[in-house]
């Protein structure tokens, strides 16, 4: 028995099924039930499942992919090239707020999904009657947000490498500012930002570093002890592990120094 995750469309979610099919490997085509209906996906990985955990991974995939179910997957995708024009005149006649920027026909072809944008709620209900006369199916309107948009429509981050939410991230990840503030970056929302306009989501990778290492270090303004003199942190140094420390009382001028964390004595 084996657990397969299966993404649907290329830059979608992973879903995961058990699959008795001895043949399937990575990078083929199977055929699986979905809350959508019938849907064709890609096979990303494979691992071997352990005896009686039976259905507690979820449903099994139905069949490897066809000849004849590659043909009506490449017919469907020519399809929704066409129902995203159709689809943009029809939102041009009525007038709506909203910009559309993706089409999704189910394999079975029951169901014909937009994805758009939109600053504010949309009354789309005449657009969706208009589009269910033209296409004979039925039709769903899905607003997303920026961040879906840009997933999408993919593109190039100011690293020069495709975005992480259409390359190889399956959900949105939860990024702060206090992440660039533990990482110490400037706090330049155009330089923090990716295209979508939000707080760009490779912050969140090497946090649990910072994090690690700053639960470690004495907080700005704690006093210090280093050698035989007393001192008061004033700035920290995160990847090199140091501290920059101000030493001398009211009496002397005070002079500044950065050492090494190792060498400073502190309370926790």
């Amino acid at each position: 028995m084996k657990t397969i995750g299966v993404r649907f469309r290329e830059v979608g979610k992973i879903y995961y099924y058990l699959c008795k099919d001895k043949t399937v490997q990575r990078g083929d085509k199977i055929i699986a039930d979905t809350k959508l209906g019938l849907e064709c996906g890609t096979v990303l990985n494979i691992k071997e499942t352990r005896k009686n955990r039976g259905d507690k991974f979820g449903q099994y995939i139905i069949r490897k992919a066809t000849e004849k179910d590659l043909k009506t997957l490449d017919i469907n995708r020519s399809e929704e090239a066409k129902a995203m024009t159709i689809c943009k005149e029809k939102i041009l006649q009525h007038k709506l707020k909203m910009k559309l920027i993706g089409a999704e026909y189910t394999f079975d072809r029951g169901k014909l999904i937009f994805y758009f944008v939109s600053d504010s709620r949309v009354d789309f209900r005449k657009l969706v009657k208009d589009l269910a006369y033209v296409f004979k199916v039925r039709i769903e309107l899905r607003q997303v947000g920026i961040r879906d948009e840009a997933k999408m429509l993919g593109g190039l981050g100011p690293c020069g490498r495709e975005f992480c939410c259409s390359g190889f991230l399956n959900d949105f990840q939860s990024v702060s500012i206090k992440m660039a503030k533990d990482q110490q970056l400037p706090l330049n929302p155009i330089k923090l930002s990716g295209s979508c306009g939000r707080l760009m989501c490779c912050l969140k990778y090497e946090q649990g570093v910072y994090k690690d290492i700053l639960s470690k270090m004495p907080k700005i303004g704690t006093k210090v002890r280093s050698g035989e003199r007393d001192a008061v942190v004033i700035g920290r140094g995160v990847l090199s592990e140091t501290l920059d420390l101000e030493f001398g009382g009211s009496d002397e001028e005070p002079t500044r120094e950065t050492v090494n964390l190792s060498e400073v004595e502190f309370s926790v």
